[in-house]
């Protein structure tokens, strides 16, 4: 026979006191760590000066009952009496804002006459804390490459992606991103950053090399002549588009010359899929395949395994399932896919591959903010960044590493370009700059990341852009140290918990993910609830998949207040995802208010 609430809420008194004091006991810990003998104070104090250098002046923080915590008098004797102490030279000099005392140490104070003064403060009983007064410097210092500044995309306040604050954090160290494109042309701004890759293209009469596939992805040159292409196309010169994409994403930075790349500390793995006229499904497929490690019959395995595909290409129609396959698998062996928009200003679905699922879609602004005029738009967009548009000054584009042949490969240079495939690698690289940050980001963590960290795009788009503008510093700050600001998916309607009843349930409908959900799916749940031991709750996946999120036990506590993590990266972000919820005995009622989902 169950008791009363009132009842049953007495005899837990017992265990409502002992949770107090176990709250209580940390407190008591830090009184017996201060009373209790410690070690030298050298290090603690020491190690957060500069290295190799003691610290010439300290900052002493008093407790609140302290005399020298309100009166500089009483600070000034007191370091009158570690002088004595210690034999060295120490002066009060002012009270900082925070109360605590500022103390120098006379000139030029050895890492030892330092450690005597460190200690005689922390075996103080009055001293709170002691800590070096450290000499700062400037971060986030503009880079020396002389083209630095005509990369409006990279810094300027009205419509670049905040990239230098970002390199505080990281600058992509650890992360390959392979190219997926026209091959490299060797580049002295670039070469430090070139990893293997390899050629996919099968087809002599594409590939120009006047060979098939092979471990080599230098770019010979993808120029034709008129009407080679097609009927009334007119004759190109060689792009070296690959090598233009491979700047944007990780040119040497602070070498003195040429250009700064966004993820700078990232390798670059050339993957060439384009020749003359394009690239063939076919040939694309394996390269996705083969760059996020997967294995493609008769290539060698991948030993530079990227955990980022730029794809700065596209086609018409719709996404093949042949591609799509490809995609998946890359996505679900942990490689984010960047794809350009399209560049024929028409709604992105008609655009192949960007409209396919598991891809960051990437819109093109121009150096206003605004959708450049020729950049593709719609609801499948996730993100817009800079692609540059030249039609009113050259300088308005993408500056980026190139060659100088017309044909055939000449001397290194730089051009201005514009295009979504201009945009693509700004994601690219600020999604190496993410996941050399933190890198147990999944792919769809960092979407969703890069989405809800953007800002509004400063100047206008008609048709869609996405999110916003990809905002590096800020994305890159979000997913330092583990946790990504995700989207949230919520339900505010009130669902009563019938007592000793049917379970009932609570539905989220989830569109617009890519991939899987997260390892780390946060369910936010709000149930009021007058014997919450009663409960049993569970998040039902898309597929009918159940997560035990609480069991029933004994606990008479009101409500169920709290957030769960469940690793649901085997299950399929979109879809309507439902929270189950169950009263399994009687005599007490409940609401489900609210719950939410965030990716």
């Amino acid at each position: 026979m169950r008791t009363s609430p009132e009842l049953r809420r007495k005899l837990i008194s017992v265990a409502v006191v002992s949770a107090a004091l176990l709250t209580a006991a940390p407190a008591s810990v830090a009184v017996a760590q201060e009373s209790a003998p410690r070690p030298a104070a050298v290090p603690a104090a020491l190690t957060e000066a500069a290295p190799g250098a003691p610290a010439e002046r300290l900052i002493v923080g008093y407790k609140s009952g302290a005399a020298e915590a309100k009166s500089n008098k009483a600070a000034a004797a007191d370091a009158e009496t570690k002088a004595e102490k210690t034999g060295e030279d120490v002066d009060f000099q002012r009270r900082l804002g925070t109360g605590a005392a500022l103390v120098e140490l006379g000139t030029n104070p050895t890492r030892t006459s330092v450690a005597d003064v460190v200690a005689q403060y922390e075996a103080d009983p009055q001293v709170a804390y002691v800590v070096p007064d450290r000499l700062n410097k400037p971060t986030a210092v503009t880079p020396n490459d002389t083209d630095y500044s005509k990369q409006w995309d990279l810094f300027e306040s009205t419509a670049g992606m905040n990239v230098p604050a970002a390199w505080d954090t990281t600058t992509g160290s650890g992360v390959t991103v392979a190219v997926i494109d026209t091959g490299y042309v060797t580049h002295s701004d670039l070469a430090a950053n070139i990893v293997g890759g390899y050629d996919f293209i099968s087809d002599t009469a594409v590939s120009v090399d006047g060979n098939g596939r092979d471990g080599n992805p230098a770019d010979p040159g993808d120029w034709y002549n008129a009407n080679e292409c097609g009927q009334g196309i007119p004759a190109s010169g060689s792009s070296w588009h690959g090598t233009h994409v491979a700047g944007t994403i990780a040119a040497a930075t602070g070498n003195g010359k040429g250009i700064a790349g966004i993820a700078h500390g990232a390798k670059i793995s050339p993957v060439r899929v384009l020749g003359k006229c394009g690239g063939y499904d076919s040939d694309i497929i394996d390269a996705i395949t083969w760059a996020s490690g997967g294995t493609v019959s008769g290539v060698p395995a991948n030993t530079n395994v990227a955990k980022v595909i730029n794809m700065s290409l596209g086609g018409g129609g719709a996404c093949s399932t042949a591609t799509q396959s490809a995609i998946t698998g890359a996505v679900n062996r942990g490689t984010s896919v960047v794809v350009a928009a399209g560049n024929e200003n028409q709604n992105i679905s008609n655009s192949s591959p960007a409209n396919c699922s598991n891809v960051i879609s990437v819109a093109a602004t121009n150096r206003a903010g605004s959708r450049a005029s020729y950049s593709n738009y719609g609801s499948l967009v996730d993100i817009s960044a800079p692609g540059g548009e030249t039609r009113t000054s050259t300088a308005n584009g993408i500056l980026s590493t190139l060659n100088s042949g017309t044909k055939t490969p000449s001397s290194e240079n730089y051009a201005y370009y514009q295009g979504t495939s201009m945009a693509t690698p700004h994601v690219a690289g600020l999604a190496a700059l993410m996941k050399s940050a933190n890198s147990a980001l999944t792919p769809a963590q960092i979407e969703s990341a890069i989405k809800a960290n953007a800002r509004a795009l400063p100047g206008t788009c008609s048709g869609g852009c996405g999110a916003g503008l990809a905002d590096a510093a800020k994305t890159v700050q979000a997913v330092k140290g583990g946790t990504s600001t995700g989207t949230t998916f919520s339900s505010t309607t009130a669902v009563a918990v019938p007592d000793n009843g049917a379970a009932i349930e609570s539905p989220i409908s989830v569109t617009g993910r890519s991939g899987n959900a997260p390892s780390a799916l946060q369910v936010g749940v709000d149930i009021t609830h007058t014997y919450r031991g009663d409960l049993v709750i569970d998040l039902v996946a898309p597929d009918g998949s159940t997560y035990r999120l609480k069991s029933a036990a004994s606990d008479s506590a009101d409500d169920v207040k709290t957030t769960y993590t469940v690793n649901a990266s085997s299950e399929s972000a979109n879809g309507t995802w439902k929270l189950r919820v169950q009263d399994t005995a009687a005599q007490d009622t409940g609401t489900l208010n609210s719950w939410k989902l965030t990716f």
